[in-house]
């Protein structure tokens, strides 16, 4: 009994072909993952609070700082999401994310138990011009125009997570496997991109076993599990953006060819796969990371004002609406692709097309704007995440005390530790994503000495906007 329980070595856990630390060689963890419930649990567990979010969105009081789901969804969900799950975990919230789970349980008429009978719907392909993060990309950016607004009322928040829950039946319905999750989901975006920077993968252990297997039912499906909602190859799959974690390849792969892999921080920043759609995503974060720590953090009342609406007056909101779009999507970029010229320029080399520099090089805002939303989060969690206990025994507001929490009061901790915490966080973005240039420069500009003069116009654009946030945030 005893030499059943014990736990593998770190030496039985290495892949030898990857020097990768492959924790599905734990005999428990594979048992769990590979279990046709498991994703199921996480869901429905999930589903219940997203149901009491909802519903204390819509019907609880419309007092923001007094309701469960400004409090849970906007402060405490968004903690762990951007500060734990994320960078440690991947993708791992798309695991047991609820959004998906009404529209995929209608498409396979099922919750756990895998049907033979083809799924329900009209499991249309989605358009080939739409197979990128663009649509990903315009969506956060319409929730974000509004953030001031849903941040504070609390009907806003029950309204948009209801409208996604019903976007993702509707897409079940219409099109095969998790086309919400994989087009249109605003935060799937934003996942996919900074899961780059987590040291957790899915991956196939040995490809050339993948390709010489003919069944591919990681694709396709079995009786053991369905194909892979994200519809992506194992096989081929080298990073982290499109995989949505959710445990099926382990559950169908008949060779056991399926890793869950510890790697190095950053890893898949260095795979040279770059896309236009997901440059403008790092810059929709960065530049979204700004805006909101100028509105909500920093001292011109005025601003917020425009922003939620609390001016009373239409025209500023749309005001600011119009810079907020122009920022994010022009300004940012365009200054961006100048930055890009001048590399190319002073490079000496002439072989790369602006274009490839500027996509390439725009991958290296994404530890510093990670590390710029951590320090943002800080900035508000310790101040308010005190208003989660009283919340536990009163979700609606209605002035019950079911956990003998209700009266607990409003309580900031350590705000005086907060410069100290942000300072070192962002200095690491900004070294990280300078290492990263370096790297990237090297990638595009063979020959060191053209590498060497290509990042300096970058590093300089990216320890500018790391002043600015600390500037925002010391004052």
């Amino acid at each position: 009994m005893a030499r059943r329980l014990a736990l593998p070595s770190l030496s039985d856990l290495k892949d030898p072909l990857t020097g990768r630390y492959d924790l599905l060689r734990i005999r428990l963890l594979r048992r769990v993952l590979g279990h046709r419930a498991f994703q199921y649990v996480l869901m429905v567990a999930n589903l219940f609070f997203f149901a009491i979010i909802i519903l204390s969105g819509l019907f609880g009081t419309p007092v923001g700082n007094r309701n469960f789901s400004i409090i849970f969804v906007w402060i405490v969900w968004w903690a762990l999401l951007i500060m734990l799950l994320v960078p440690f975990g991947a993708r791992l919230w798309c695991t047991m994310c609820p959004l998906p789970a009404v529209g995929e349980w209608a498409q396979r008429g099922s919750l756990v138990r895998r049907k033979a009978e083809r799924p329900k719907g009209q499991g249309r392909e989605w358009p080939k011009a739409l197979r990128n993060i663009w649509l990903q990309n315009f969506s956060f950016v319409g929730v974000a125009m509004f953030s001031a607004i849903i941040l504070t009322r609390p009907r806003v928040t029950g309204w948009l997570l209801l409208g996604f829950i019903v976007a993702g039946l509707v897409l079940s319905l219409l099109f095969r496997r998790r086309a919400f999750c994989r087009y249109v989901c605003p935060v799937s975006g934003f996942i996919g991109l900074y899961s780059a920077v987590a040291p957790i993968e899915v991956r196939a252990r040995d490809p050339e076993v993948c390709l010489a297997h003919c069944g591919k039912e990681c694709l396709r499906g079995s009786p053991a599990g369905h194909g892979c909602p994200w519809m992506e190859y194992p096989g081929t799959l080298t990073r982290n953006a499109y995989c949505g974690m959710c445990t099926e390849c382990i559950k169908t792969c008949p060779t056991g060819n399926i890793a869950l892999n510890v790697r190095p921080f950053g890893a898949d920043l260095l795979v040279p796969v770059r896309h236009m759609d997901e440059a403008f995503k790092g810059f929709i974060m960065l530049v979204a990371a700004l805006v909101y720590s100028t509105v909500l953090l920093g001292p011109w009342g005025w601003l917020k004002g425009w922003a939620n609406l609390g001016s009373g007056v239409p025209l500023h909101y749309l005001v600011y609406i119009v810079g907020f779009l122009v920022v994010t999507l022009a300004l940012t970029p365009g200054l961006f692709l100048g930055v890009c010229w001048a590399s190319r320029r002073i490079s000496g080399a002439h072989s790369p097309s602006l274009r490839q520099v500027f996509v390439t090089f725009s991958y290296a805002t994404v530890p510093l704007g990670l590390m710029a939303w951590i320090a943002f989060t800080l900035s508000f969690v310790f101040i308010n995440i005190s208003y989660a206990i009283p919340l536990l025994s009163d979700p609606m507001g209605w002035g019950w005390d079911l956990l003998r929490t209700a009266h607990y009061p409003w309580t900031p901790y350590v705000p005086q530790m907060l410069p100290y915490l942000q300072v070192p966080i962002l200095a690491g973005g900004l070294a990280l994503s300078l290492l990263l240039v370096h790297r990237l420069a090297l990638e595009i500009f063979p020959d060191p000495r053209h590498a060497r003069r290509a990042l300096l116009p970058v590093a300089v654009f990216l320890t500018a906007v790391t002043l600015l946030f600390l500037r925002l945030y010391l004052g």
